[in-house]
């Protein structure tokens, strides 16, 4: 395929074929995380049923972990960069050096995350309420979530690093049933350990914690025997591990800093902005704002179908040598990601409805913040659906330093200022704050564009 012998709207549009092949890629890793989205909501749902403080202690935990999943999944991500293009070149000794080097830092990183959630959570916890008129409260029922939570990290990261190398390979499917099974496990578990069911003690946060800890291990060691039977083309075992070519591992390291670097300082600008919501009020504001965010993960998971569809879809092309062919793809699926994007922010209106059946049991103020939240979310997904396929593309590439230019200039110069003058020189409440701030994304919009344009991204990574 010539780029420059591909005209009008073709040069825009693809084929329904392509675009099948997408969503073939796409809707299995949405189902799967719609899966584990519904699993966070049942677990919200049953712990709003304790009442805001209680609610409020599990979400700003979540907080916290979030920026560690985020960390995780970063390392996953850069290591699937190489995995998806040595998968287009049919190396699997390419493969297997990426997988390894899943296994072997997300595993290092667990138990250190693990140690800091057993033994000094306290003083993340407190930044995160740090001006709520119920901050002691909240703080104490989220230590005790904590401490127990602590385990889920050393099994999760291996159910991570093994789910994520089947997607970059283009299996899609049995991610997704292995969670179906760890989901009905962690509903079962809330029911019995949350409010004390089939003779258990009730165990409120702690039942939820224990909950998520035997399904994460479940999951683990399906995963796992999973590996060892089918034994796909990065499959190593364990005696191999730690068998690792250097200088791949160098370059995986170099291209996880340049995106460690871009997706930190996001997820550290969503904690502070995070932070300076919940000064907004009391535990109603945490629980309100946390449960918009719960209703729209259901709708979020369209930015991991984008992502593995680029991944596999230009990476494949970009790991063969199809330069010409990637770069009608990208406009293929930036196009296709625009409109995808529209679909699921008009499914986002939608969740609206479910704030009286999950939520109902939450403050009639923390309900009305949860709406406005879910239509503000909904509102924007064509926005996040673009910039996501232009992260998307750049990373397949091998071209992590997009992401860190444009995270740094809008985060740093612009959210962050953005919300401190928000907060300390303005009336507006939070929902009103996020609103407002998110549109500094179309500012990422233009950034990316251009730098696109250089094409630093049509780079084939496994010469």
């Amino acid at each position: 395929m010539n780029y420059n012998m591909v005209k009008g709207s073709q040069r825009y549009f693809g084929n329904l074929t392509f675009y099948k092949k997408a969503l073939a890629l796409a809707l299995p890793v949405m189902a799967q995380l719609l899966i584990q989205n519904m699993v966070s909501l049942i677990d919200n749902f049953m712990v709003a049923g304790l009442g805001d403080i209680k609610m409020s202690g599990v979400n700003i935990a979540g907080q916290i972990n979030f920026i560690f999943m985020v960390f995780i999944n970063t390392l996953c991500v850069s290591a699937g960069i190489f995995m998806s293009q040595f998968n287009g070149a049919k190396d699997s000794k390419g493969m297997q050096q990426s997988f390894r080097f899943k296994i072997i830092v997300c595993s290092f990183f667990a138990i250190l995350y693990t140690l800091f959630c057993r033994f000094i959570p306290e003083k993340a916890l407190s930044l995160m309420v740090h001006g709520n008129s119920a901050a002691p409260e909240i703080i104490d029922e989220s230590v005790k979530y904590m401490e127990i939570i602590a385990w889920t990290w050393i099994p999760m990261v291996l159910s991570n690093a093994i789910a994520s190398s089947l997607r970059e390979i283009g299996r899609v499917k049995q991610p997704l049933l292995i969670s179906v099974v760890a989901t009905i496990t962690n509903t079962f578990f809330n029911w019995v350990f949350i409010y004390g069911n089939l003779g258990s003690p009730r165990m409120e946060v702690k039942g939820a914690a224990i909950a998520t800890i035997i399904a994460r291990v479940v999951e683990a060691i399906i995963f796992i025997i999973f590996l060892y039977k089918t034994k796909p083309p990065f499959f190593s075992r364990l005696r191999e591990i730690f068998k690792v070519k250097i200088s791949l591992f160098i370059s995986i390291l170099r291209k996880s800093g340049l995106i460690l670097v871009s997706e930190m300082i996001w997820v550290l600008s969503e904690t502070v902005t995070t932070a300076l919501y919940n000064s907004r009020g009391g535990a109603e504001i945490v629980s309100g704002m946390s449960a918009g965010f719960a209703l729209a993960n259901l709708f979020y998971i369209c930015f991991s179908g984008i992502h593995t569809a680029t991944g596999v879809i230009m990476g494949g092309a970009l790991g063969a040598g199809r330069l010409d062919e990637a770069r009608v793809q990208k406009n293929w699926l930036l196009t296709g990601a625009l409109f995808f994007g529209i679909f699921m922010g008009i499914l986002g209106c939608c969740t609206i409805f479910l704030i009286p059946i999950v939520f109902g049991n939450l403050s009639s103020v923390a309900q009305v913040v949860t709406r406005g939240m879910v239509l503000v979310n909904a509102f924007y997904m064509p926005v996040w659906a673009y910039v996501n396929a232009q992260f998307a593309v750049s990373r397949t590439g091998g071209d992590a330093m997009m992401g860190v230019v444009v995270d740094v200039f809008t985060n740093t110069l612009l959210v962050i200022p953005g919300m401190f003058a928000l907060t300390y020189l303005t009336p507006i409440g939070p929902v009103g704050m996020y609103a407002i701030i998110k549109i500094s994304d179309f500012v990422k919009i233009c950034i990316a564009h251009f730098w696109l344009k250089k094409e630093k991204w049509v780079t084939n990574l496994t010469v």
